[in-house]
């Protein structure tokens, strides 16, 4: 059995409905992948969008200029005014690395 290296971008969700109780997006490493330098001057951002893909409210993250193995940050509870989607996204650099959505049906 091979044992995966490298990281992850994780982005988890709780709540009912477009009632959103808990959210929170990082970055997970393992074997080789946590033995780099980091992710420097990194920010996670949370951005919500409508079923028509626009999205409506974006919560921009604090730049880090500090270098980090294991980024994460919590984002504040939300009541969506509608359906559609929840995405977390990873800037390093000022450049997106990763996104990670759910969609938020009924």
């Amino acid at each position: 059995m091979k044992i995966p290296t490298g990281c992850m971008f994780t982005h988890i969700i709780r709540g009912e409905g477009k009632n959103i109780t808990y959210q929170n997006a990082g970055v997970d490493c393992g074997f080789v992948g946590a033995l780099n330098a980091g992710f420097c001057n990194w920010r996670i951002d949370f951005t919500y969008a409508d079923t028509d893909n626009k999205i409506y409210r974006t919560s921009r993250g604090k730049t880090h200029t500090e270098c980090k193995i294991n980024p994460m940050r919590d984002n504040a509870p939300q009541q969506l005014p509608r359906y559609g989607r929840a995405c977390a996204q990873i800037h390093v650099n000022g450049v997106q690395r990763a996104s990670q959505c759910h969609h938020i049906t009924k």
